[in-house]
């Protein structure tokens, strides 16, 4: 079973870290939600807490899709709002593609690259951070103290790394090092978004990118808005690849507007 917290009250909202990271990216967003919603952060496989990704035969797809699943069944949820980053995002919007999902807010989704160079540049630079990752590990509680290496070192995930605690960093570089096979599992299984149509009722979906996204870079939003006219498009001014914690209060409100957002055979 995955890894999960759960906090708060109302209706549950399921928030899905991208590849590499752990639930605890989320940790400035669920602050601001709780009170709203029942929050359920989780491990992706293979990351932070989870157990270690066993493909036991099937796809990526479809063994992160059963994974899911079961975790929706355990915690007793139906259908829950779902807003996810980066592989989180394409995991969300996938959920609200098979009527798994109230609301979907999909944030620097995956699955929107152009081009095979696309994705090899997205690949090659989870490759030279882990370069890095591994020999920083275990001095990282020391050297990311500074704000220099700080910004030096997680630059291509955020626009400010100048404001992460140094603790936070430390234990994202410890997670990035533990997570390699993981990470190594789910790019073996790499996939492009393929939007089937819209459910019945149709789910309401946003999807918002980071103006300042170095990973998935912004033009990939286009692609996004074509594939999915339906969807609310929207940019994050300001933010990096990892917004929630560069603007936490942005993050909210967009994940707030799209959970009150009534699907459109509901509105009068």
């Amino acid at each position: 079973m995955l890894a999960y917290e759960r906090t708060g009250s109302g209706e549950p909202l399921l928030l899905i870290h991208g590849i590499a990271h752990r639930r605890q990216a989320w940790a400035g967003v669920v602050e601001r939600l709780a009170d709203e919603f029942e929050v359920i952060t989780i491990d992706l496989p293979g990351h932070g807490e989870s157990p270690e990704f066993d493909l036991a035969g099937r796809t990526v797809r479809e063994a992160v899709t059963e994974e899911l699943h079961a975790l929706r069944a355990e915690l007793g949820i139906e259908r829950p709002h779902v807003a996810g980053n980066s592989l989180g995002g394409l995991l969300a919007l996938e959920m609200g593609d098979a009527g798994h999902a109230r609301t979907v807010t999909a944030l620097s989704p995956a699955g929107f690259w152009m081009n095979r160079v696309d994705y090899l540049y997205v690949r090659g630079l989870f490759a030279g951070i882990q370069a890095i990752a591994r020999p920083l590990a275990p001095v990282a509680g020391t050297v990311l103290q500074s704000r220099v290496a700080r910004t030096v070192t997680m630059s291509c995930f955020f626009a400010h790394p100048e404001r992460i605690d140094p603790v936070v960093a430390a234990a994202d570089t410890a997670n990035m090092v533990a997570s390699r096979e993981g990470i190594k599992t789910f790019f073996s299984g790499v996939y492009r978004y393929d939007y089937p149509g819209p459910p019945e009722p149709e789910v309401p979906t946003t999807i918002a990118w980071a103006t300042r996204d170095l990973t998935l870079l912004p033009y990939q939003a286009k692609v996004a808005a074509r594939r999915l006219p339906h969807a609310n498009h929207r940019w994050l001014p300001g933010c990096g690849h990892v917004p929630m914690n560069d603007d936490p209060d942005l993050v909210a409100e967009v994940i707030r507007e799209t959970a009150r957002t009534k699907p459109r055979d509901q509105v009068a």
